[in-house]
């Protein structure tokens, strides 16, 4: 079996997250897609690159919490580790900047916490990343 980490596979996740992100904006598709994945918006860490990938998603209070499913062969949550960083979702039709902390429970789960950055107030760290409009 291959690893998630070989260029071949990783050449596979990068072209499969493109379909979904073409599927999610498709009249017939969109509608199911959206109330499922929402598309985070990020920059790395590391890389100072921007990043675009659609991430499933659950509602909680005034937030939002992503998942990080099979974490140990995926990147994009380690971003958030520690004090966390800024990010932006699409949800509703309408792009969100929030601040995100990723967690790890005692079996190795991974969740990211999202709560929404007032831009207009006090809080900006999630100013970082440019809001894009809908397409």
């Amino acid at each position: 079996m291959p690893s998630f980490s070989s260029p071949g596979v990783r050449r596979f996740v990068t072209w499969f997250n493109g379909r979904v992100l073409a599927w999610r904006r498709s009249p017939r598709w969109g509608g199911p897609l959206r109330r499922r994945l929402t598309i985070v918006r990020y920059t790395g860490r590391r890389t100072g690159r921007e990043f675009a990938i659609p991430v499933g998603f659950r509602r909680e209070g005034e937030g939002v919490t992503l998942r990080a499913v099979a974490p140990e062969a995926k990147r994009w949550w380690r971003n958030f580790l520690g004090e966390g960083a800024a990010l932006s979702l699409e949800l509703d039709g309408e792009e969100r900047s929030g601040h995100a902390v990723a967690h790890r429970d005692a079996a190795g789960r991974v969740t990211v916490s999202v709560r929404w950055v007032d831009l207009q107030g006090g809080d900006r760290r999630a100013a970082e990343v440019p809001a894009r409009r809908a397409e």
